[in-house]
């Protein structure tokens, strides 16, 4: 069974699936090792990891990104899209481009063309719900794989109201969705959505922020985290350059380090290269 008909088969089983954020193939590896079933190609990510907004980002950097990740993981990839990068002839594109890469899924919102880039300030400006499921519809179109998972996203709990949460949601299930994703605002909310939405949920949120079956037990099928693992990083890069130049040394364990470091080349997959140079190349003397 391929790594998009093992996604599909979770969601239509009814399964929980959780995703980390993979900006690269060696995240990717490393959730898969670590066990999970999936990971997120995040586009707000991929705009911080490039300094810029996703907003501002093209298609070109976005599949060539899910494509370094797809081609050394077995993780299924759930890329990103945005807005589709234009109207529904530009989603077009954007769905075939980003199925050739492999991906498992992409996920698709709902908010204006271009994307601005004062949404990471929570200021989102959406589309009205027509043309977005016209653009789902396009999308659901455009691919080639039935088991290409697509994803339909709504920021109306922010932005508009509940009730118009689900409205969006389910017409962009009409529109051929294969799932739906909302950020709830309240308990009540979480709970609510599973019972008035007609499909499978996903949800972008911290995977702290509720146990693995507490999300069971609410009825949704995908978690998505795309901060927690940037903003570990993150954290852990200030500290490491601030120290240094405060103190003259970083302040890590030296040897760990170099266990880390050394534990890379396993990490990355690099085994059958090895194996390939020493059936080819001569050694040295």
């Amino acid at each position: 069974m391929s790594v998009r008909s093992r996604l599909r088969a979770a969601i239509d089983a009814g399964e929980i699936v959780f995703a980390p954020l993979a900006l690269d193939a060696l995240m990717a590896r490393i959730a898969e090792q670590a066990g999970f079933q999936a990971v997120y190609l995040s586009g707000g990510a991929l705009g911080y990891a490039h300094a810029v907004s996703e907003a501002l980002l093209t298609l070109d950097e976005l599949v060539h990104a899910t494509r370094r990740v797809v081609a050394r993981s077995e993780v299924a990839v759930i890329a990103d899209a945005g807005v589709g990068f234009g109207d529904a002839v530009h989603m077009t594109r954007t769905i075939r481009e980003i199925e050739a890469t492999g991906a498992a899924a992409v996920e698709i919102e709902d908010q204006v063309a271009p994307k601005r880039v004062s949404h990471h300030r929570g200021i989102e400006h959406l589309v009205a719900p027509a043309e977005m499921a016209a653009k789902v519809e396009h999308a659901v179109r455009a691919r080639n794989d039935a088991d290409f998972v697509v994803i339909a996203r709504t920021g109306a709990v922010r932005n508009e109201s509940f009730e118009h949460t689900v409205r969006r949601a389910n017409l962009y299930r009409e529109a051929g969705a294969d799932m739906l994703m909302l950020m709830p605002a309240t308990d009540a909310q979480w709970s609510d959505a599973p019972k008035r939405i007609n499909g499978p949920l996903a949800t972008i949120s911290s995977l702290d922020t509720r146990r693995a079956d507490a999300w069971r037990d609410l009825g949704w099928s995908l978690v998505v985290d795309p901060f927690t693992a940037q903003a570990v990083v993150v954290d852990a890069l200030r500290s490491l350059y601030g120290h240094f130049m405060t103190e003259g040394e970083t302040g890590t364990d030296r040897q760990r380090i170099l266990e880390i470091y050394r534990m890379l080349s396993g990490l990355a997959g690099l085994e059958p290269l090895y194996a390939i140079e020493d059936e080819t190349t001569e050694r040295a003397p």
